[in-house]
């Protein structure tokens, strides 16, 4: 039996994002609904609200909302929380949402909220990545 994929919730069509709507992407919902998927939000896990105040990662690794409220210990948390079910599951692969604070990969906002992008990845991502769990995003098709 193929492992499945873990996958941002709100690509999954659940309203989970910061702004209380999701991110529905259509191949990820087939994916769900095939059994290949399994959705899941570090963010809500976290113990954040939706909706919540927008949060970027800052270049010395916090996680800051744009009041300036300090939520690094939700997000390590949620990618814990995570991690633990990639590990359940068996999971080998993730596929996140692109410049998330929490699934980005690569690329990521700066923590100034101007809409500045800077190389880097979210802790969700970067936790995955560093337990050898393949990270893409929504906007990288699947290798071969």
């Amino acid at each position: 039996m193929k492992k499945p994929v873990l996958v941002s919730a709100c690509l999954a069509g659940i309203h989970c994002s910061y702004n209380g709507s999701s991110n529905t992407t259509q191949s990820i919902v087939e994916m769900v609904r095939r059994g290949e998927a399994v959705p899941f939000c570090p963010e809500v896990h976290g113990g954040l609200p939706t909706p919540r105040p927008p949060c970027e990662k800052t270049d010395d690794g916090r996680v800051v909302d744009n009041t300036g409220a300090d939520r690094t210990e939700q997000f390590r948390r949620g990618a814990e929380e995570g991690l633990k079910l990639a590990k359940l599951l068996g999971c080998e692969e993730a596929v996140l949402k692109a410049r998330s604070p929490s699934c980005g990969k690569d690329v990521i906002y700066d923590g100034t909220f101007s809409s500045t992008r800077v190389p880097g990845n979210g802790v969700f991502a970067e936790l995955l990545l560093e337990n050898g769990i393949r990270v893409r995003t929504e906007e990288v098709p699947p290798s071969k």
